[in-house]
């Protein structure tokens, strides 16, 4: 998404708008930026623009933030990781910070039996290596994936992804061996019946199960519009993994970290995968990724053949630790369930009134929250238009929103599990009359 025009205002204009233009004759257009916005500052659930101007931050960085902008244990962390070294490779001279955030991954992954974990820099590597994983574990190439998925943009992670526009346009051919079933999503009419039912189609028309090295499943869809699978269908997914000897992969880069209520979203179902794939808010904005499962599964491949420069750096490995830290201290879990209650029966209430820009479905796991803008109230045909509108207008009064979803027509809100109670509630407020009383 293009970011909106700034209008030039002469010898008046502002740091924003000359480094606005800087930045589009510096930058390849392909890396649009979704807001006319420059971030100078940030604390916890707030930014300030070059120009001084306070936003709210309800985007998180895209669920990068759980634990706020800058969260002073993490920081700690970080600065005597500073003073110690930056870098050696964890493949040639290991260290202690990344061996903790290892075993403190294997302690919490809802997987039973030994488990062993590996790290990399970002979510796409950590999928791309689950499917190396997968396929030297059980010597088989094919991956099936969902409709709406979003796993990442190195070619076999978008191979992978569910949306054309704008992740595929231009992109292809991509790689074969990769199948699509629909994610069940009641309210647009595929249930879960309807997904097994395309499994079976599936198996009998296009790709042998007995090929398949791992199913992918995103626990609450991230870009594909914040749908949660139901704990029958994870159950059920479990089951015909179990039947065919798949693997099952949880790709918890967005729904990790709290963000659902739990360390990981598979946990609300009671379902155990064979891996999970997480990045994101794991180290509270720097750039750390990683694989952690079975053991046995884990060790498939041989020795060297997982890795990479920068895999667990030790920066963003300090910084994870602090994530932990601050996680457990300040009881994050339960904060996540408290902001998503309070968020989801706001957003109810507001789509009760039936004025302004028409809701559609509510929905949320937890922290992880989302609703869609449809074309009339009551109705449920997607307007992703007065979605970008009302994410605009929120931004002029002061509140940072994300949009997500195929068509564009959802909103996802993921504040901060550390907001402040009245920074959310003004920042619902903001929400509230930017639908209610629209100035675009």
């Amino acid at each position: 998404m293009n970011a909106p025009a700034i209008k030039s205002h002469g010898a008046n204009r502002t740091r924003t708008e000359d480094l606005l233009e800087r930045r589009s004759n510096a930058f390849s257009r392909g890396m649009s930026a979704g807001q006319p916005v420059l971030a100078d500052k940030a604390k916890n659930s707030e930014i300030w623009d070059l120009d001084g101007k306070r936003y709210i931050d309800f985007g998180g960085g895209i669920a990068v933030l759980n634990t706020g902008h800058r969260h002073p244990l993490v920081m700690k962390r970080v600065y005597e990781q500073l003073d110690r070294f930056t870098h050696t490779c964890l493949m040639v001279t290991p260290y202690e910070p990344a061996i903790q955030v290892a075993e403190k991954l294997n302690e919490i992954a809802p997987i039973s039996g030994p488990k062993k974990t590996m790290l990399v820099t970002t979510g796409a590597e950590a999928v791309e290596n689950a499917i190396k994983i997968a396929r030297a574990a059980t010597g088989r190439s094919d991956v099936i994936v969902f409709t709406g998925a979003f796993h990442g943009r190195t070619l076999l992670a978008m191979s992978m992804t569910g949306k054309v526009v704008p992740y595929k346009t231009k992109f292809g051919p991509f790689p074969s061996g990769i199948w699509r079933v629909p994610y069940p999503i009641p309210h647009k009419g595929f249930s879960v019946d309807n997904t097994f039912e395309a499994f079976k189609w599936l198996f009998k028309t296009d790709v042998d199960p007995k090929n398949v090295a791992a199913i992918v499943i995103e626990p609450v869809q991230g870009e594909g519009g914040f749908y949660v699978a139901s704990a029958d269908f994870l159950r059920r997914l479990r089951a015909l993994c179990d039947e065919h000897g798949i693997l099952l992969i949880a790709d918890e880069i967005q729904t990790g970290f709290g963000r659902t209520g739990k360390w990981f979203a598979m946990e609300h179902a009671g379902v155990e995968p064979d891996l999970i794939t997480t990045a994101k808010s794991l180290a509270g904005g720097f750039p750390l990724a990683a694989v952690v499962g079975k053991a046995a599964i884990m060790d498939a491949p041989d020795p060297g053949g997982l890795g990479g420069t920068y895999a667990g750096n030790p920066v963003a490995c300090a910084a994870a630790l602090g994530v932990f830290e601050a996680m457990e201290s300040e009881n994050l879990l339960e904060k996540s369930l408290r902001q998503g209650e309070t968020i989801i029966k706001r957003l109810k209430a507001i789509k009760k009134r039936k004025a302004g820009r028409p809701i559609g479905d509510v929905r949320g796991l937890g922290g992880m929250t989302a609703f869609e803008l449809v074309t009339e109230h009551g109705g449920n045909d997607p307007d992703p238009a007065a979605a970008k509108a009302l994410a605009a207008d929120c931004l002029e009064r002061g509140l940072m929103i994300l949009t997500c979803g195929v068509f564009g027509e959802t909103v996802r809100l993921l504040a901060p599990l550390t907001i402040q109670p009245r920074i959310l509630k003004e920042g619902l407020d903001i929400l509230e009359d930017a639908l209610v009383a629209p100035r675009s």
